[in-house]
């Protein structure tokens, strides 16, 4: 499933993004990339021990956990702290499938899922799409600033060649307590009902028996 999740950060945010980023010290993205990624990947990443990058983890990070789409459709056990890339003109990501494991900190962490939030104006520069292959067929992505796409670290996908400007993003990966997709979009899909009867019939039957059902399901398929 594909959810994209509108305004993740606020202007307020989006602001200390914007000035992070264009003062951050880079260094080649392909040092974060797998094996086999590295030999597609042609991007530059904010350094790890910029002061701006650790400001800039833990607000991405905050916005993540508060975010109710997010919470529905991940339905997260842990997310990775992010990467801040840049790609300038002539750069792009080949087409590539992440990493399965993902270390954080002690633990390995698996990859569920893969969010890219779009970190500047789409109308300043041309290509940078993030085009991910589906049973559909192939999906274009490009979001406005703020805004983020949450979908499968298990689909090929690639940013395509910036062809004008710079585009600016942060990636990172979630592992979910509910590993099958199915059972993700089941629950997606329940939680909206639930969310729906309790502001529209709140003291009906149904409505509490909607949550009962989203609870028993969420118990019996989550790992902890």
């Amino acid at each position: 499933m594909l959810t994209q999740i509108p305004d993740l950060l606020t202007e307020e945010e989006l602001q200390s993004v914007r000035e992070a980023m264009a003062g951050g010290d880079y260094a080649d993205g392909r040092e974060t990339a797998g094996s086999r990624a590295r030999r597609v990947k042609d991007n530059v990443q904010l350094c790890k021990g910029d002061p701006r990058a650790r400001e800039l983890n833990d607000m991405v990070l905050d916005a993540l956990w508060r975010n109710r789409v997010l919470r529905m459709a991940a339905v997260p056990r842990r997310i990775q702290r992010p990467l801040f890339s840049r790609y300038m003109e002539g750069m792009r990501y080949g087409q590539h499938v992440d990493d399965a494991l993902m270390k954080q900190q002690s633990r390995s962490v698996r990859t569920d899922l893969a969010l890219t939030l779009f970190l500047n104006d789409p109308d300043t520069y041309d290509g940078g799409e993030l085009l991910m292959q589906s049973p559909y067929g192939a999906v274009s992505v490009k979001l406005p600033m703020g805004s983020a796409v949450l979908y499968p670290a298990s689909s090929f996908h690639e940013v395509c060649p910036v062809t004008r400007g710079e585009r600016w993003a942060a990636v990172t990966w979630l592992e979910s307590h509910v590993r099958d997709p199915v059972k993700r979009e089941i629950l997606f899909d329940l939680d909206a009902i639930k969310v729906s009867l309790s502001r529209t019939r709140p003291e009906e039957p149904e409505t509490e028996l909607a949550h009962k059902t989203y609870s028993n399901l969420l118990r019996l398929w989550a790992e902890t």
